[in-house]
């Protein structure tokens, strides 16, 4: 209950509101029982005052249950039942001191139905009203009237302290339910943001791979391209090499894309080791390229080696693109503690790392190695050729067993 409102929660109590019935049936009927058992006044009060409390039973059924459940929405239907159920009591009470025990269903209503200001009120009144009245209606000495007045004020404590516990639940209840709806709402909310990320996340993701294998694939075979156009007629024998070069290149874009399609790794990786598949990738390069292992190679969890090879890839392509003819390229793949290295050099023409340059590679190779803890950096300079570093650091658990190098 609110102060404004002087209501409980429907989402706390609805659900459970058959406590409350059993409540309500079990001291209606132990009133009635005591009403009907007690040897004095006579049979007609006695039946008169179980009248009036069977009364009691079916307005609850018809009329307070529904107040009661629907958290006091129609203030004046709330009024209406309090009203009714209170006038019926005071008779019954003034009748027969038994009929008192019925004060301990209608006291928690009075808190759950009305504002506090109208459940104070209603309180006091089913409490001492009921006493009042007995004392004036019957011959009984001051002493009984004594302890009885004792006997309601204590009970009036304990409604108003019950009361005010009662409330506390409650408000807490409401704002338990609101904080509950918040989180529901901010829960969607985060799902709704995690799916856009996730979306987003994963077209980087194939961003990245489209870039590093099969824009690359197809950028070496529009080269070999080229120079088959030049070597027709006057090479031959070369022309039949760089055929052979672009075949093998179309079929290597070919499983790319296969892979890329069911999610899998690097096709280089299948079933090879990492110096391996560096070997396989300089052997395809258009200009000599040499590959390097130094320290004992060891297999890597699946997301460092795809990083150490794409790193590769991308320095590979770089340089067939702007390093010029004929350029060397080396290779070094270092297996030092804790830590993969990954250096590709060339000794073509360069450039200024500060300078701004179109494209998605090196972004994209320092992102990959961000998500895996690794940095990526690149050192050049005009006429000096060009170096790209790559150190990934290796799990704490990373093994590394002696492995022979072919």
């Amino acid at each position: 209950m609110t102060p404004a409102t002087g209501a409980r929660s429907p989402d706390v109590w609805e659900g459970t509101f058959r406590l409350w019935d059993g409540y309500f049936a079990v001291v209606w009927a132990a009133t009635l029982v005591f009403v009907l058992g007690t040897g004095d006044p006579g049979q007609g009060v006695r039946l008169t005052t179980a009248g009036l409390l069977g009364l009691l039973l079916p307005l609850y059924l018809l009329l307070g249950r529904r107040v009661l459940i629907e958290d006091g929405a129609d203030v004046g239907r709330a009024r209406t039942y309090m009203t009714l159920a209170i006038l019926l009591f005071l008779p019954a009470g003034t009748l027969m001191g038994e009929t008192r025990l019925m004060a301990f269903a209608l006291v928690p209503q009075c808190y759950m139905a009305l504002r506090r200001a109208a459940a104070q009120i209603s309180v006091t009144v089913v409490n001492i009203v009921p006493v009042a009245g007995w004392a004036l209606l019957w011959p009984v000495s001051g002493q009984d009237v004594f302890y009885n007045l004792v006997f309601a004020l204590v009970t009036l404590v304990f409604s108003v302290a019950m009361g005010h516990w009662i409330i506390g639940i409650i408000e807490q209840s409401e704002e338990r339910a609101v904080l509950i709806r918040e989180l529901e709402a901010s829960r969607g909310e985060v799902s709704r943001l995690s799916a856009a990320h996730g979306a987003l996340a994963e077209r980087e993701r194939m961003s990245r791979e489209i870039h590093d294998t099969l824009a690359q694939g197809f950028t070496s075979v529009l080269m070999l391209a080229q120079v088959l156009d030049g070597e027709l007629e006057s090479d031959v024998p070369a022309a039949r090499r760089h055929l052979a070069m672009l075949t093998r290149t179309a079929r290597q874009n070919l499983d790319e894309a296969r892979n890329l399609v069911a999610d899998g790794g690097p096709a280089d990786l299948r079933g090879a080791s990492l110096p391996d598949a560096l070997r396989r990738l300089a052997a395809r390069h258009s200009s000599p390229a040499t590959v390097d292992v130094r320290g004992q190679a060891a297999p890597l969890p699946p997301g460092i080696e795809v990083v150490a090879l794409r790193a590769c890839q991308e320095a590979l392509a770089n340089t067939r693109k702007h390093a010029g003819e004929g350029v060397s390229v080396a290779i070094r793949l270092s297996y030092v503690e804790r830590e993969l290295r990954v250096d590709v050099t060339d000794d073509g023409y360069g450039f200024a790392p500060v300078a701004p340059r179109d494209g998605y590679g090196l972004s994209g190779l320092r992102a990959r190695a961000a998500e895996v803890g690794g940095v990526a950096e690149i050192d050049s300079a005009p006429g000096s050729g060009t170096r790209l570093s790559v150190r990934l650091p290796l799990p704490s658990t990373q093994p590394v067993p002696p492995r022979s190098i072919r």
